[in-house]
């Protein structure tokens, strides 16, 4: 409950004389939210109530997401504060990691854990999925051919280059490059965003292990390997790590994280359903809190038939002694419009069983209204 969160927040803010500006997008199975844009404006709301202070602790908890929305923040944030620091006290992945870079100091709970910032992109597809390529994954393939596979000479090596065009388009190349070149301006520019300036072989090393340096997008970073690769990291000490641990509790139930949504049985008896009023990410301080509300329309994909062909004959079979000749044409006119209606009914529940019937290949979800609202 807010009233239980907000006595948590004081506590920390006492504790390290700051002002608290929590973030969280929620990565509840079902119900994801990521890092984006749309975030800034209600975080602008809670700036302007803090006003110019010493020290501003973004709270953090998220998987990742857009991956220029961090500088947008981060750049609001020091308009508002001598000292920034991030408040870790477990997942802050990928473009959450990117937010962390900009602060002067990360504290870390025990369970905290940072993320690569290689970004992935969405590749369309002829199908009815797009493709997912990490921009890493791209170079990685290069070397391999360069180093593993000893490929030295140039002519194998354009070989290589066009094998990879037949499958990712050069116009995808190409945005793969600058999303490449994009992340790492991106870093160096939270990396020379601080207080104290970083040493510039600092910067690039800590940049190239998060971004080549680890093989694989899912590793978590825990407090310990990020001080190692350079980043400004404070473990908590056990009252501070207690209250993270308690505040990122109360929003897991607030945001109903470790309940993930069971679509196949929300869906057994329907073939769509609608989930309204989702709290999927929040933004909170002392003062207010926002809430990305969504609402998701969710139904199955069958693997429906092409074109089916239904013929649906209905014929009214009258007594033998009724001569039809002597029924007024007028009623003719009324028993042969029934038989139509009843006819288009009869095949609309045809059409609507043998969908039922088909084979589910699939569940589509499809976001219908969303947006950040106060309170």
């Amino acid at each position: 409950m807010r009233k239980d969160r907000l006595e948590i927040i004081k506590k920390i803010e006492q504790i390290r004389e700051s002002k608290i500006l929590v973030y969280i997008t929620g990565d509840r199975l079902g119900a994801e939210a990521s890092i984006a844009e749309d975030s800034v404006r209600p975080m602008y709301e809670h700036l302007l109530k803090f006003g110019k202070v010493k020290n501003i602790d973004l709270f953090l908890y998220s998987r990742g997401g857009n991956v220029s929305t961090p500088w947008k923040i981060i750049s609001m944030l020091r308009e508002y504060c001598e000292t920034l620091t991030v408040l870790i006290p477990s997942k802050a992945h990928s473009a959450t990691t990117l937010i962390a870079l900009g602060a002067d100091k990360i504290i870390m709970g025990p369970k905290g854990e940072l993320g690569p910032i290689d970004p992935t992109l969405e590749i369309p597809s002829t199908g009815q999925i797009n493709k997912a390529i990490n921009t890493e994954d791209v170079t990685a393939y290069v070397s391999f051919m360069k180093e593993k596979v000893n490929l030295n000479d140039q002519a194998a090596l354009s070989q290589v280059i066009s094998q990879l065009a037949q499958d990712i388009t050069p116009l995808t190349l190409g945005t793969i490059y600058r999303t490449y070149s994009h992340i790492r301006l991106v870093a160096k520019k939270m990396l020379d965003s601080h207080k104290e300036k970083i040493d510039e072989s600092k910067a690039q090393t800590i940049i190239e292990s998060l971004t080549e340096k680890m093989f694989s997008h899912g590793h978590g970073i825990n407090r310990k390997e990020g001080k190692e690769i350079g980043l400004n990291i404070e473990p908590a000490d056990e009252e501070l790590s207690k209250l993270m641990w308690e505040l990122l509790i109360d929003y897991e139930k607030e945001l109903d994280l470790l309940n993930p949504i069971q679509f196949n049985e929300l869906l057994l008896k329907n073939e769509e359903i609608e989930l309204t009023d989702l709290k999927i990410a929040l933004i909170e301080s002392l003062n207010k809190i926002h809430y990305f509300r969504n609402s998701i329309k969710v139904r199955k994909i069958r693997q429906i038939p092409e074109a089916p062909q239904i013929n649906v004959n209905l014929n009214l079979a009258l007594p033998a002694e009724i001569d039809v000749s002597v029924i007024p044409e007028e009623t003719q006119r009324l028993i042969q419009q029934l038989l139509q209606d009843a006819t288009g009914l009869v095949t609309e529940q045809v059409r609507e069983e043998i969908i039922r019937q088909s084979p589910q290949i699939d569940i589509q979800m499809l976001a219908v209204r969303g947006g950040w609202n106060e309170g």
